[in-house]
């Protein structure tokens, strides 16, 4: 039974201004990490989220086989499917990034329309986003085959990859490119991170 107050009670103590909640930075936006299978896009959106989450930042990572396994079970890879997709990521993000959230959105998108049609939602919306090409050579991200795609694709056991036997448009005019082949994740994640800034976003 929660005991009545009186005015003879203790007053409660002033809210702490060092408080994780009180510092809490609701400033949303969108970071969509486009590029090849393989190129890094994950990792580095992990390695970003940990960092602005210790400043304070509310964030979510839309992670692209999440989301289809999730939001778009029942789409294949044609390139009408593959649109579908990448606009309902774009709309998830949008109404994250305008509540406050820092949606980081590691996910190909192999399309140009696709993404401009995503940029264009956030543009409509006065929501922040950012597009960053993960720049990483075919080359690189066949040695790396995170998930074993390359091999698949390779073997004839799938096709459809991107980057391979599918396209992929590369932005042409990205607000960051990052050359993951050629420094740490824990750079590329800071290179991100200073563009935030610079935006004013982090």
């Amino acid at each position: 039974m929660t005991p009545t107050t009186t005015a003879t009670d203790t007053a409660a103590p002033a809210a702490d201004p060092t408080n994780s909640q009180e510092q809490q930075v609701t400033t949303g936006a969108t970071v969509w990490l486009t590029g090849l299978p393989s190129a890094g896009k994950t990792t580095i959106a992990y390695e970003l989220a940990g960092r602005l989450r210790e400043e304070g930042h509310r964030v979510e990572v839309l992670d692209g086989d999440e989301v289809r396994e999730f939001l778009s079970a029942g789409l294949g890879f044609s390139r009408a499917d593959r649109d579908t997709n990448v606009r309902r990521i774009g709309y998830l993000a949008e109404l994250l990034a305008r509540n406050g959230v820092k949606a980081l959105v590691p996910v190909i998108a192999p399309y140009a329309d696709s993404r401009d049609a995503v940029r264009g939602r956030h543009q409509d919306g006065g929501t922040p986003y950012l597009e960053v090409h993960v720049a990483t050579p075919v080359e690189v991200c066949s040695v790396r085959d995170v998930k074993g795609l390359y091999a698949q694709q390779a073997a004839g056991e799938i096709s459809g990859l991107t980057g391979v036997d599918d396209p992929y448009e590369e932005p042409e005019s990205p607000d960051l490119r990052i050359a993951s082949h050629t420094q740490t994740v824990q750079e590329s994640a800071a290179a991100l991170h200073a563009l935030l800034t610079e935006r004013g976003l982090a």
